[in-house]
């Protein structure tokens, strides 16, 4: 299974502001579906409210705390710890399961995910959530596609640096 984080990025690093997108991008949002379409999406708990109701067609995999959660049918499937989350990812054997946010989720996999596809907005904005620093000695970019008002570099780990 490949864990693979996707975001999208202010040249500042920002992702969120006040719990959202702090910008609205439809060719990123179309890049993001076609992407993630029929795979299962890995999410903290705010992110998923976010979004307002599950993504279609896609399993919604939600991080929480909170042991509350309100839970209608099978999608979203909730956990409280990412270790759980991702033995469910793998004993359910997915192809690649995507990491959307949000920043505590970035952090906390940036670390062991295989790869990235990150979109990087040309602009600013102000926000309180960041992404993680991209170590160039743990990730290499195996290709840049220019669309426009970002671009998309997609991320590998480097083979001589093993997951921790």
């Amino acid at each position: 299974m490949k864990l693979i984080i996707i975001a999208a990025i202010a040249k500042n690093g920002v992702i969120g502001a006040n719990g959202s997108i702090p910008w609205h991008s439809k060719e990123d949002f179309k890049h993001f579906k076609e992407t993630t379409f029929g795979s299962p999406v890995l999410m903290g708990l705010k992110t998923f409210e976010s979004l307002g109701k599950p993504l279609p067609g896609r399993l919604n995999i939600v991080l929480s705390n909170l042991l509350d959660v309100e839970k209608e049918g099978e999608n979203p499937v909730f956990f409280f710890k990412m270790n759980t989350a991702l033995d469910f990812c793998r004993q359910s054997s997915f192809d690649k399961v995507f990491i959307i946010g949000g920043g505590i989720v970035y952090k906390q996999t940036i670390e062991f995910a295989d790869e990235m596809v990150l979109s990087f907005m040309k602009f600013t904005v102000d926000g309180d959530v960041h992404f993680p620093e991209i170590d160039d000695k743990i990730w290499e970019t195996e290709k840049e596609v220019d669309k426009g008002e970002f671009s998309v570099k997609y991320f590998k780990r480097r083979t001589s640096e093993s997951k921790r």
